[in-house]
């Protein structure tokens, strides 16, 4: 019988109501409890490492999930997560970059309702979590939500309240779970390389979402605050003339900066080469280009690339377009 790790962080899924609205309360022993089938495949140990509000979420909170991880591993056939679902995606992407090539699931979940309530998601989605890193199939970091296994680098949170909460951004699930019932669409390649644990992330990195009309104000102290800036552009990326000018001298005056351009549409992402606007930065300045990866996983892959630089012992553009985790599949060589 496989033995997994129970690590409880918090969220909906363990919280009780307060005079104060929704609070994490419940232990991971508790939830176990409200679970007692999945001691018929697999061996449960608890930890409860976290009780945050997933809004609460921050790089630190990582970096002790990926320790934990990592004291464990050797005891361990795989490991679940109960998140908060607001920021999941975001510790989805950070696990997959902080823990590579593991031959041993690491499963994050959560609920959209309490486990303690009649009507609830949550005991569906630990169930078929727990049968997930169950499985001899399972390798990696991967989201088990409403019965979709979604790989850790490409999940969004796109509905506030219902139980189909993520979708798997232009990347098809890596499996469905139903019946207790694993049906895989991704066959699973094992790992050759072992697995590599980074426990440093280094979170100066600035989002800037675009608007109409958005003024150059704050554009020098970002620049000189942030040692990455990550531009929520409109459509395929650009640059709107109404900072342009402020955005393209600073970008010169700060070549050590890890500029990238993203987009603010979920599916099928940026492309500089198509718009004058976009052309005309990426020939100017040295800017990289999220190409069809998540804001999630930008995000998280820049405060990786950062805190980890010496580590990694590359150059920065081959990093940031190294696929990991099916984060990037078109990227530069992708066709207009």
């Amino acid at each position: 019988m496989k033995k997994v790790l129970f690590i409880a962080t918090g969220g909906t899924i363990a919280s009780k109501r307060s005079h104060h609205g929704l609070k994490p309360q419940i232990t991971p022993e508790e939830l176990i409890g409200y679970i007692p089938q999945v001691q018929s495949f697999c061996e449960v140990d608890t930890i409860q490492l976290l009780n945050l509000d997933s809004t609460n979420m921050e790089p630190k909170h990582w970096k002790m999930m990926v320790h934990t991880i990592r004291e464990h591993y050797d005891a361990y056939d795989g490991f679940v997560i109960a998140h908060g679902t607001d920021t999941m995606a975001y510790t989805a992407a950070a696990l997959s970059y902080m823990i590579q090539n593991s031959r041993k699931p690491i499963v994050i979940t959560g609920a959209q309702k309490p486990i303690d309530l009649e009507i609830t998601d949550a005991k569906s989605n630990l169930i078929d979590s727990f049968l997930y890193a169950s499985d001899e199939a399972s390798q990696g970091v991967q989201i088990v939500f409403d019965g979709k296994v979604i790989a850790g680098t490409r999940a969004k949170k796109v509905r506030s309240k219902s139980y189909n909460a993520f979708s798997s951004i232009d990347y098809p699930c890596l499996a469905m779970i139903q019946d207790m019932n694993i049906m895989r669409y991704i066959p699973m390649i094992p790992f050759k390389e072992e697995v590599h644990f980074f426990e440093e992330m280094n979170d100066n990195v600035y989002l800037m979402k675009m608007i109409p009309g958005i003024r150059a104000k704050i554009l020098e102290s970002i620049f000189a605050q942030y040692d990455s800036i990550v531009v929520e552009s409109f459509g395929v990326g650009g640059i709107p003339k109404s900072i342009s000018e402020d955005f393209f001298r600073l970008c010169k005056q700060y070549p050590e900066k890890l500029v990238v351009m993203a987009t603010q549409v979920a599916h099928e992402g940026s492309d500089m080469t198509v718009y004058e606007v976009g052309r005309d930065i990426k020939a100017e300045c040295s800017i990289l280009e999220s190409y069809d990866m998540t804001l999630e996983s930008v995000i998280a892959k820049l405060m990786w690339i950062l805190g980890n630089k010496g580590e990694l012992n590359e150059n920065v553009e081959d990093i940031f377009y190294k696929s990991i985790n099916y984060d990037l599949i078109f990227g530069k060589n992708r066709k207009c």
